[in-house]
């Protein structure tokens, strides 16, 4: 299965960038995500609950970083294992070009393919699976780097006069601007 699509991104492209090779980041990111460690040199374990259609499996996988272009592209490289729900594995493309307002463009091409009995569960729920967790993990990144958007968050109570407080940053935020 293959898909693509684009996010723009209300940072920097290097924080974008920092962020996408940070492991907490990517924890955070990843649905179902129960465990992931590692580094971008040796690459990353992680262990990853889902339920697909009808069937709930826990993932233990392997993502690896290749054809790295410092601060521009590189692609993640992941394999998993499901146990008797079969397995998963793909590649991600991913883009980074500087947006004229100062943000990030952000490009990715997936391909993806499954195994065992998530293969027959048919292609229609497979292939909706996973485009709901590439947006799903995309939605999750933006909101980390962005923070969450005021819009979608419940009206606040009102604040007292002398209330001075400034409004919420993501955490990569606060750290790098």
């Amino acid at each position: 299965m293959k898909m693509n699509d684009t996010r723009q991104i209300a940072a920097p492209p290097q924080q974008v960038w920092t962020a996408l090779f940070d492991p907490e980041v990517l924890k955070a990111c990843v649905p179902g995500c129960q465990d992931l460690s590692g580094n971008p040199e040796d690459g990353y374990e992680a262990v990853v609950v889902q339920k697909v259609g009808p069937v709930k499996a826990t993932f233990k996988g392997m993502v690896t970083m290749a054809d790295v272009v410092d601060g521009q592209s590189c692609t993640l490289i992941g394999e998993g294992k499901g146990g008797a729900a079969g397995f998963a594995k793909g590649h991600a493309q991913i883009r980074l070009e500087a947006a004229d307002d100062g943000g990030t463009v952000l490009h990715y091409d997936v391909d993806a393919s499954v195994g065992g009995k998530l293969a027959q569960l048919g292609s229609r729920i497979v292939d909706g699976f996973a485009r709901r967790m590439a947006g799903e993990f995309f939605t999750r990144f933006q909101d980390q780097i962005e923070g969450p958007d005021i819009s979608d968050a419940q009206t606040p109570p009102p604040a007292a006069p002398d209330d001075t407080a400034e409004p919420r940053k993501g955490w990569v935020k606060r750290i790098l601007g």
